[in-house]
């Protein structure tokens, strides 16, 4: 190859690899664009919406010679939370929660999801305690049961036991007012 047709060459061989990046960073903004725009976060799918609770068999938080199972909670429609003393964000809710279970009288139980009995109670005698009761999952087995990512996770469950809605993240609110509260009306009037 000559050398005028060498030096011509490489000039389109440039500007061809300039359009590999932008090209990938076209697909990449294209990407991010799909998944912010895919809605809430935190609703996050769970296999066992419109499912019964696992059952299951565990101590109470409060009363450890206790062992109650998920037919303990029947009866009217419910707030079941995974908490845990070492989750900042379950602090953070820990007063709505509280809130909630006050004003609107909604029985609200609790699972302290691998975590201290000891400090746990601890917590909720300094933080108040806004359960019905909370029952030990020390290794997590109810956890993984429930499919729970992490703590806090908040599933609002019908008078039989099934579950209807699952929140992935701090209950404020706003989730109060626009999710959980226009669904447990819902519940309330079917029951």
């Amino acid at each position: 190859m000559s050398e005028q047709h060498a030096a011509t060459a490489r000039p389109g061989i440039h500007r061809a690899s300039l359009f590999i990046p932008l090209g990938v960073f076209l697909l990449v903004l294209l990407l991010l664009w799909r998944g912010f725009s895919l809605g809430d976060p935190h609703a996050l799918p769970s296999a066992l919406l419109n499912q019964p609770l696992p059952e299951f068999a565990l101590p109470v938080l409060h009363e450890p010679d206790r062992i109650v199972s998920s037919e303990a909670m029947h009866g009217e429609p419910f707030l079941l939370n995974v908490w845990a003393t070492w989750c900042p964000t379950c602090r953070a809710e820990h007063a709505e929660l509280a809130r909630i279970s006050r004003e609107y009288g909604v029985p609200i139980f609790g699972i302290n999801y691998k975590d201290n009995p000891a400090e746990a109670r601890r917590w909720l005698a300094r933080f108040g305690n806004p359960y019905v009761f909370s029952v030990v999952d020390a290794d997590g087995s109810l956890g993984i049961d429930l499919g729970v990512y992490g703590a806090p996770e908040t599933f609002l469950v019908d008078a039989e036991g099934v579950i209807r809605y699952k929140r992935v993240g701090a209950v404020d609110q706003r989730v109060w007012d626009t999710k959980l509260a226009p669904i447990l009306a819902e519940l309330r009037d079917a029951s």
